[in-house]
């Protein structure tokens, strides 16, 4: 074994959406055994965002994608919302005050 915790023979699993109620869009998935690790992409006509939690929910990596050149940059934060401004600036340098 080479630390990462993996076997032969050990199957890739996916992230999971729970049930949509009422018809509304699901917006985030998570692992199917540990619903704290979650994972949630956004965008805009020239970034996606994608935000992962740690494994039990209390922080989260962010990596903002340029969809035009494929650069990207890499965050952890505490906050969701913190990471994704420290990737965004990573990506796109600080935005004018």
């Amino acid at each position: 074994m080479d630390g990462r915790g993996r076997t032969s023979g050990r199957r890739w699993t996916s992230f999971v959406a729970e049930a949509s109620a009422g018809g509304k869009s699901v917006r985030a998935l998570h692992e199917q055994a540990n619903p704290a690790h979650r994972l949630r992409v956004e965008h805009d006509p020239s970034t996606l965002l994608i935000h992962l939690s740690d494994e039990h929910g209390g922080g989260w990596t962010t990596i903002a994608l340029d969809r035009a050149t494929r650069q990207w940059a890499v965050a952890q934060e505490t906050r969701q919302t913190d990471a994704a401004h420290s990737a965004y600036e990573a990506l796109y340098g600080p935005s004018p005050r």
